[in-house]
């Protein structure tokens, strides 16, 4: 057994984890991570980088076939699942060496292995400990299924969806949520009919209702079939397709079944709870500032209850680094992280729904305005349609931005600042848009709500 001893030890590798690494090196501190797979996390290889390259990917798609419309003869001649693959693959490779070389420069200490707490402030990996005055738990989180819903076979997760080596001609998607309808994109963008079940009433449910309706209405032109409000009974399968059953006894087969119904925290056999670290249904629980129930032992990202997001915990990981070294960052609420979903169109927010935010100031204190992309140029150049939303108190504070339409997911940081800085459209209002961009959107729902609409009545 060999005992090693670092200022900071963390266990996961992923975006909290890595996150908190380089920040803590950077302020000074001695650093070890430990890393059961590779330094990156499902983020960059099974989630979020890889996922995106796939929607490139069936954007360029869809471009070929809408060629015409502006006037370019260009023909899709078929879809190269291996030439995807190695597409997908060298974006995550290139991103995964840019990272070790970070990681490296910065001296902190990668322990490739499984490890596991063992007392208060040690990890154990295989025989040797790793002991700090600091400690991170960081170790992410898993694709969820439901009781009794095996995964294998034609029955998959994303994690499989991504490695899968043809393009489905007919798929089953079980969860309208960001994983279900970023996988209906692609593959319905690659040529599959496309079937997402929904147990609740609409897609993306966390959404503001004018994005899930507004989204609803786009994945029917593009010709992705919804089943919504019906709950899941059961699957079966064969070697050749998947049989869905649901509870109002409709049968509905498939070439693939995608589990996509969310992600729970990886916590389980970690030896949490044995070092007295408090646990609710599987998620760490934390203070404000991210500390544990254990003295400097801390914990960032999908594991700590609220929003499963790499940029969560990367602020997170950052934040926590910071506290270590005695600095004071400021605790960011969780209505003021962005949100998106990268489908098409894409899905962007910030902030308090209208609903939410109804329930809590009350109906008389909320006004929200929809400013419709089609009155927008670069939408209509681009060939998207959607809608900005914005919300705001009566006299005051916008609290939240909520965005429909491809490319909108690049805008949100605006709405994000409006939020966080609590500015009011009045405040807004008088600053410029460029011209033509699609932000003028956004700007004009802000100039609606100072009263001083341009381009809408």
């Amino acid at each position: 057994m060999t005992a090693h001893t670092f200022d900071l030890v963390i266990l996961g590798g992923g975006s909290g984890g890595y996150a908190a690494a380089l920040r803590a090196a950077e302020l000074g501190k001695s650093v070890a991570l430990i890393e059961k797979d590779k330094v990156g996390g499902t983020c960059l290889h099974r989630g979020c980088i890889p996922t995106k390259a796939l929607l490139h990917a069936a954007e360029v798609a869809e471009n070929v076939r809408g060629a015409a419309s502006v006037g370019i003869s260009a023909t899709l001649e078929g879809i190269d699942p291996a030439g995807v693959r190695a597409y997908r693959e060298g974006i995550v490779a290139k991103k995964f060496k840019g990272l070790e070389g970070l990681v490296k420069a910065r001296g902190i200490t990668v322990v490739a292995g499984e490890g596991r707490l063992d007392g208060e402030r040690t990890v154990r990996v295989g025989d040797d400990l790793y002991t700090g005055t600091d400690v991170v738990l960081a170790t992410g989180s898993y694709s969820r299924s439901l009781p009794g819903l095996e995964i294998g076979g034609r029955i998959l997760t994303s994690e499989q969806a991504l490695t899968l080596d043809e393009i489905p001609q007919r798929v089953l998607i079980l969860g309208g949520g960001v994983i279900g309808v970023e996988f209906a994109s692609v593959w319905r963008a690659f040529g599959a009919e496309v079937t997402i079940i929904e147990a609740l009433d609409h897609l993306v449910p966390n959404e503001d209702i004018a994005l899930s309706k507004g989204l609803e209405r786009a994945f029917r032109r593009r010709g992705i079939t919804q089943s919504l409000g019906i709950r899941f009974q059961s699957a079966t399968q064969t070697d050749s397709a998947v049989t869905v059953t649901l509870e109002n006894g409709t049968e509905l087969s498939a070439d693939y079944l995608l589990v996509a119904v969310g992600r729970g925290p990886a916590t389980a056999e970690l030896g949490f709870e044995e070092a007295g670290i408090a646990m609710e249904r599987g998620f760490v629980v934390t203070d404000p500032e991210l500390r544990t129930s254990v003295p400097h032992v801390w914990a960032v990202g999908d594991i700590v209850p609220g929003l499963q997001l790499a940029h969560r915990g990367f602020l997170q990981g950052i934040a926590v680094a910071e506290r270590i070294a005695g600095l004071s960052p400021a605790i960011v609420p969780e209505a003021q992280i962005p949100k998106v979903t990268y489908c098409s169109p894409e899905v962007a927010s910030v902030g308090l729904t209208e609903a939410g935010a109804i329930a809590e100031h009350g109906s008389e204190a909320v006004v929200a305005y929809e400013y419709n992309l089609a009155g927008n140029g670069k939408s209509e150049i681009i060939g998207t349609g959607g809608l900005v939303k914005v919300v705001r108190l009566k006299d005051g504070p916008v609290i939240g931005v909520h965005l429909l339409g491809d490319r909108v997911g690049e805008l949100i940081t605006e709405g994000q600042l409006a939020v966080a800085w609590e500015a009011h459209p009045e405040d807004i209002a008088p600053l410029i848009h460029a011209h033509p961009t699609q932000s003028e959107a956004l700007g004009e729902a802000f100039l609606a709500l100072a009263g001083k609409p341009l381009h809408a009545l």
